[in-house]
C-alpha cells in the first residue's frame, strides 16, 4: 500500500461522515491499544483556548475523597458533618468508595472549610 502523507490522511477524512469516522477512531483504538481521549485533552489545553478560561475565575468547588488514610472511623465521622443528612451507613459507604466527590459545586470558603476538617481527621482531599 501506498504511504500516504498528512494531507491526503486530512482529505479521506474529511469524506468521511460522523459515523465512520467514529468507527474509524474505534478500529484505530482496538488495533493499535490507544486511545484518542488523551489527545483531545492536549488540543483543550492549548495555550489559545486556555486563556478564556484562565481570565473567568472558578466559583464553583467539588470536594473530592482521594482515601480515608489510617483514621478511617474518625474520616466517616467528619464526612457525616460535611454532608448533610448522611447516615453511618452512607457515610461508611461514600469513604470506602473513594475517589468520590463529597461535595459538588460548593464555594470557596465552604470547599476550604470541608477540606480543613476532612483533612484534620486524616483523610486525603483534594478540591476540583
Amino acid at each position: 500500500m501506498a504511504k500516504l502523507s498528512t494531507a491526503e490522511l486530512i482529505d479521506a477524512f474529511k469524506e468521511l461522515t460522523l459515523l465512520e469516522l467514529s468507527d474509524f477512531v474505534k478500529e484505530f483504538e482496538d488495533t493499535f491499544d490507544v486511545t484518542a481521549a488523551a489527545p483531545a485533552a492536549v488540543v483543550a489545553a492549548a495555550p489559545g483556548a486556555a486563556a478564556p478560561a484562565a481570565a473567568e475565575e472558578q466559583d464553583e468547588f467539588d470536594v473530592v475523597l482521594e482515601g480515608a488514610g489510617d483514621k478511617k472511623i474518625q474520616v466517616i465521622k467528619v464526612v457525616r458533618e460535611v454532608v448533610s443528612g448522611l447516615g453511618l451507613k452512607e457515610a461508611k459507604e461514600l469513604v470506602e468508595a473513594a475517589p468520590k466527590a463529597l461535595l459538588e459545586k460548593v464555594d470557596k470558603e465552604a470547599a476550604e472549610a470541608a477540606k480543613e476538617k476532612l483533612e484534620a481527621a486524616g483523610a486525603k482531599i483534594s478540591i476540583k
